[in-house]
């Protein structure tokens, strides 16, 4: 028996409770959220902060890709320092060799050895959670809980989402069949053996905020499917994606496997991920960021593409039991992380006539000063409102921001800079309303990234599910809420949203919000809708990465 066939038997049942979770949708948690030290270690914290530090102005030399001839490294944490971390800086065609060298052992690999060596990289590096999210929290400006969070226990179960997944669809159909066919007097009998290859090398081209959370699920569904990755991360947020890198890395060494299954490609003074995904000798390319740069990787010729771009994210206010509830959940929603969430939600459809609210009418100015003050409350809150809203990860959010104030439309409520305790220079700002007529789609369908809310005052509800469905036909969503008492107006609602590829979430309030997405459960991003041509963790997110080849001998 083979040292990977030993690791399968090892996680096989971590491997059936995640088939089991995704066949049946459930709720499931293999990696507790929570960062208690009664989960992951009294000292957890602490030391994982300590090996965060350890990093700092120094050379990652822990990916052990050898032969670099220069270094290099760029990022600042947006609380107001550089990191100073420098990384081994290759060009593509070094990064491609490698990959296609150490392609054709791993591709030879069993569905079932690969899963069980994944699962076993994915316990292994979960031990540096803590080290990964002060990672997150100074590339991304994330605030610690949904950098522990985010980069660690949501991104792993994604990870094994896909591992799982993977697994299953590589041996839906047997390995061997005995065939015969009858022809009169005699019969034909044929032996057939199946095999799931994978498709060569692939790239994953990271983004700024999430930079984990986004890469893993591409990472382990080329890895499991028997591909080669060059994992490509955004030059602000190398350092959490280097740990992971470097785990998995050390990983594939000690279990006996080539490391430079998995590489990661830093950018030096030229940026890499066109030259790296244009390249002849990779196959698969996965890329999560702007509209823009996401289509032109979509028409590169003989490239298998999967993308998340940007969507608007709508929520429509028709009717409610009760109003605050909802506003408060809306604004948590729309300060969590600042608006740097692809599942924000941006434009807030709200009829000309108000709320209702059980049998009275909340008129639509009250609606609006309601919310702001619920948006003011929570960021105002000295403990909850900065680790909410964490800091803006680039400059350019904040221009934004300040720009959308000057558009010329009314704003309801201003954005203010917001304090972080121990970060005097953090780059932390509250969420700005602005009213915008219904007549403007100019203004409000497109993505404007970052603290900033529409308030769309529309004729009525009609118009309201009028509006956001052309919005996530037109120019993509990833997420829609939607908030009525009335169930024909639900029924309506999915009508309108869910062809055009907008999931719906219907009268959230409480501790679940519209920004987040079930592992195991929920489908991010749909595919169907410009917002992005693939989703986590679907079958056809597994399935164009390998083929099915068969060789046939008589009986």
């Amino acid at each position: 028996m083979s040292p990977f066939h030993e690791l399968h038997d090892r996680h096989r049942a971590t491997l059936d409770a995640a088939l089991d979770a995704i066949q049946s949708r459930a709720f499931l948690a293999h990696w507790p959220e929570p960062p208690s030290g009664k989960i992951y270690g009294e000292t957890a914290q602490a030391d994982g902060e300590a090996a965060f530090k350890a990093l700092l102005g120094a050379r990652f030399d822990a990916l052990k890709q050898e032969g670099a001839a220069r270094w290099g490294g760029a990022e600042e944490s947006p609380y107001g320092f550089p990191l100073n971390v420098t990384y081994p800086l290759f060009d593509a065609d070094t990064l491609v060799a490698r990959a296609n060298a150490a392609f054709p052992p791993w591709r030879n690999l069993h569905p079932r050895e690969r899963a069980g060596l994944l699962v076993e990289a994915l316990e292994r590096s979960a031990k540096n959670f803590f080290a990964i999210a002060f990672a997150t929290m100074h590339t991304t400006g994330q605030g610690f809980i949904m950098s522990f969070q985010a980069s660690g226990p949501h991104a792993y179960d994604r990870a094994l989402e896909a591992v799982a997944l993977g697994l299953q669809e590589q041996t839906r159909f047997p390995e061997s069949a005995d065939w015969e066919k009858p022809m009169g007097r005699v019969s034909v009998k044929l032996r057939k053996n199946f095999r799931a290859c994978g498709r060569g090398t692939g790239v994953v081209v990271g983004c700024s905020t999430f930079p984990v959370w986004n890469s893993v699920p591409a990472i382990f569904a080329n890895l499991v499917t028997g591909n080669t990755v060059i994992v490509k991360p955004h030059p602000k947020s190398v350092l959490p994606v280097a740990i992971v890198v470097a785990d998995l890395r050390a990983a594939l060494a000690d279990c006996g496997a080539d490391p430079d299954v998995v590489q990661l490609a830093v950018d030096g003074e030229a940026p890499l991920a066109l030259t790296l995904a244009a390249h002849p000798g990779v196959r698969l390319v996965d890329y999560t960021g702007g509209s823009a740069f996401g289509e032109e990787l979509e028409r590169l010729p003989g490239k298998i593409v999967f993308t998340e771009k940007a969507g608007v994210n709508s929520v429509l206010l028709d009717s409610v039991d009760e109003l605050d509830p909802v506003l408060e959940n809306l604004a948590f929603s729309v300060c969590l992380y600042s608006g740097q969430m692809c599942t924000t939600p941006q434009n807030f459809y709200i009829p000309a006539a108000g709320v209702r609210e059980k049998d009275a009418l909340v008129p639509y100015a009250d609606v609006v000063r309601r919310f702001g003050e619920k948006v003011s409350a929570l960021v105002s809150n000295e403990k909850a409102g900065p680790g909410t809203l964490g800091a803006l990860q680039n400059p350019a959010t904040l221009e934004r921001l300040d720009a959308a104030q000057r558009l010329g439309f009314p704003v309801a409520l201003a954005s203010i800079p917001v304090a972080q305790a121990g970060f005097a220079g953090a780059r932390s700002h509250a969420p700005a309303l602005i009213e915008v007529p219904a007549d403007r789609p100019d203004t409000y369908l497109k993505e404007m990234f970052g603290p900033i809310v529409f308030l769309i005052r529309t004729a009525d509800s009609a118009e309201s599910i009028r509006l956001a469905a052309r919005s996530a036909a037109t120019v993509g969503a990833i997420t829609f809420a939607a908030y009525t008492t009335d169930s024909a107006m639900m029924d309506d609602i999915e009508d309108a949203l869910l062809p055009v590829g907008a999931p719906v979430s219907f009268n959230l309030t409480g501790p679940i919000w519209v920004n987040q997405a079930a592992t195991f459960s929920d489908f991010h991003v749909t595919g169907g809708n410009p917002a992005g041509n693939a989703s986590l963790v679907d079958p056809a997110f597994i399935v164009r990465r390998f083929f099915i080849a068969g060789s046939r001998r008589p009986a």
